[in-house]
């Protein structure tokens, strides 16, 4: 099969779409069939290039294309694709029979007109919430994403969305043939054997326990409700990410350790030598720190909202909270701190659950998809 896949967003981009239209190709890839990627440029990258040469990410499973982008103001680490007859062209020339469009918004419409006029059918995979953002960066203006959401997907064959909160979300805004298709997680490269205890001495020096944030450092993240955390006795917090809140976010969270960017297999060293695992944001679609933390059998402490719904199972693998409530991510981290033995039952028992949720798995349930797609089409013009 020939597949399209118009991104948003690319490694090297750190993020849940970059990672997961990565995951994606690769497993296209495995099972024998032609992926092409058109995404926006870095800098630096602005012409097709081959699974081995891309200027931006040379390890592409498959060719990709680079449109020409600007950095989103105030947030260089995003970047918007400008029109571009590239990807016209592109999914022309690579002879597509199916287009995924991950996390349309910009490059997503476009790529979902030029399918349109090509009679391509298109798999529309909802994966951020825009909405939540709108709401946090401009105090309005969720309406208005909602529209332009409704309109590329509702142009879709198909859209997959990641939770049972988002797509009950889709529904109620109007969204038709929504699916779920949730994500997978690198249980191999996460997993509870990588702790370290000479990288727990070198971030807790004092013996503290490690509590950790993995994410973007933005304020849709609201990672300042770690603070009340970071007071608690006995308790180090470590932040790994970076983004434009960062500078924030050190005066925010006195004592705090902060790590920058980290990927691969450090990222998992350190996920698997934390003590608990809490995420702050409220407009996760999915959140897969959250199931990479599990998968590293660590317990998790997560907002009630979004992604964590479905990933979490208060009592028995973290503990859910309401969302923006400060002094309830407290007292979560200060329980599960307090009693050990239950912190690593909870550990435990995650990984149990994620351990069957692989990206070949989730692969292959979108494969399935695709093929029912193609199955109605077929169906259509017979």
């Amino acid at each position: 099969m020939r597949v399209v896949i118009v991104t948003e967003s690319f490694p090297p981009d750190v993020n849940g779409v970059a990672h997961c239209t990565l995951q994606t190709a690769r497993h296209l890839v495995a099972r024998g069939h032609e992926p092409l990627v058109i995404a926006p440029a870095t800098a630096g990258a602005t012409a097709s290039a081959s699974a081995s040469n891309d200027p931006a990410y040379a390890g592409a499973p498959c060719p990709v294309v680079r449109v020409p982008s600007l950095p989103l103001p105030g947030y260089p680490q995003v970047r918007v694709a400008l029109p571009s007859r590239r990807l016209a062209a592109a999914l022309t020339g690579h002879r597509a029979e199916l287009v995924h469009l991950a996390g349309p918004f910009v490059l997503g419409v476009r790529g979902m007109a030029v399918a349109t006029r090509l009679g391509l059918p298109a798999v529309a995979v909802y994966q951020t919430d825009l909405a939540g953002y709108a709401r946090t960066y401009l105090g309005t203006g969720q309406s208005a994403a909602w529209r332009r959401m409704r309109a590329v997907h509702s142009a879709a064959d198909r859209t997959l969305a990641p939770s049972s909160a988002a797509l009950r979300d889709l529904t109620e805004h109007g969204v038709p043939r929504v699916r779920l298709w949730p994500r997978g997680v690198d249980t191999a490269r996460f997993r509870p054997g990588l702790r370290d205890e000479a990288l727990r001495r070198e971030l807790a020096p004092g013996g503290e326990k490690v509590v950790g944030y993995v994410g973007r450092l933005a304020p849709e993240k609201h990672v300042e409700l770690l603070a009340g955390a970071c007071a608690l006795p006995g308790v180090k917090v470590v932040v790994v990410g970076d983004g434009p809140s960062e500078a924030t976010l050190r005066a925010a969270l006195p004592g705090a350790v902060f790590l920058g960017r980290r990927t691969g297999d450090e990222l998992a060293r350190i996920f698997a030598s934390l003590d608990v695992f809490v995420h702050t944001g409220p407009y996760e679609t999915f959140c897969q720190t959250v199931q990479e933390a599990m998968a590293s059998g660590i317990p998790v402490v997560a907002p009630a909202a979004g992604g964590p719904l479905d990933l979490v199972d208060p009592g028995r693998t973290g503990i859910l909270v309401p969302p923006h409530d400060a002094a309830a991510v407290r007292d979560a981290v200060g329980a599960l701190v307090a009693d050990p033995a239950r912190a690593e039952d909870y550990g435990r028992t995650a990984r149990a659950t994620v351990e069957g949720r692989t990206w070949e798995a989730v692969g292959d349930q979108l494969l399935g998809h695709y093929d029912e797609v193609l199955g109605g089409r077929t169906a259509v013009a017979a």
